[in-house]
């Protein structure tokens, strides 16, 4: 008989109000994320995605204090190994993460990103989505490479741009569909399912091609949709 699985621990990588965190918390809280969020780690003292947690999981300090880019990002990947986390979440994390840093930690770090990766890497997504007149908007989750959003996506919701729409309206659209989108993307990992090697990505042992696609009922399924 095969030895159960033990708990995923994930930190999580965040510069602001830490929804998604949330998400994460409240996902494990009613038994729908087998995890634990071992650290919440950010480059604002007073982000607010810092609070969610107690004290002895937090961790956060000011780039500007430190003396170079490589030298924050030593000081935050040494914090982050000590957690021994087995995924981490970049969550809301607005700070570009160093070469060395990526490297650190390759294969087992991930981002969600507000939009349908390829398309719109980096800022203000939900404004570029309406300036170029797309039909369809969303959200990625895609494991983190060097480059910014460059990595491979293997999950994404999408949602319709209607007419009307301003990038507010279109962000609360989006937003409704990135807690679960994250949420099934960890339910995946978690369970071992899923990896990438070399920007190969395996699902259940077989190459994966297109990004999963979040269905109705929350769940990642394959899909022939292009990404």
């Amino acid at each position: 008989m095969n030895a159960p699985r033990p708990t995923r621990r994930i930190a999580v990588l965040a510069s602001g109000r830490g929804s998604n965190l949330q998400a994460i918390l409240d996902a494990i809280a009613a038994g729908r994320l087998d995890a634990e969020v071992v650290g919440v780690l950010s480059d604002k003292p007073a982000a607010a995605a810092l609070q969610k947690v107690d004290p002895a999981r937090r961790w956060a300090a000011n780039p500007r204090d430190f003396a170079d880019r490589e030298a924050f990002d030593a000081a935050l990947g040494d914090a982050l190994a000590a957690l021994q986390p087995d995924w981490i979440v970049c969550a809301g994390y607005m700070r570009i993460l160093g070469e060395a840093f990526v490297r650190r930690f390759e294969g087992r770090l991930v981002n969600i990103h507000p939009s349908l990766l390829p398309r719109h890497r980096g800022l203000h997504t939900h404004a570029r989505a309406l300036e170029a007149g797309d039909a369809e908007h969303g959200a990625s989750v895609h494991f983190v490479i060097a480059e910014l959003d460059a990595g491979s996506v293997f999950a994404q919701a999408r949602v319709p741009v209607l007419p009307g729409d301003d990038a507010a309206r279109l962000a609360d659209r989006v937003l409704s569909r990135e807690h679960p989108l994250l949420i099934a993307a960890l339910r995946l990992l978690a369970s071992g399912r899923l990896d990438e090697r070399q920007g190969r990505l395996r699902l259940d042992g077989q190459d994966l091609f297109t990004p999963l696609q979040l269905d109705s009922a929350g769940e990642l399924v394959a899909t022939d949709t292009p990404s």
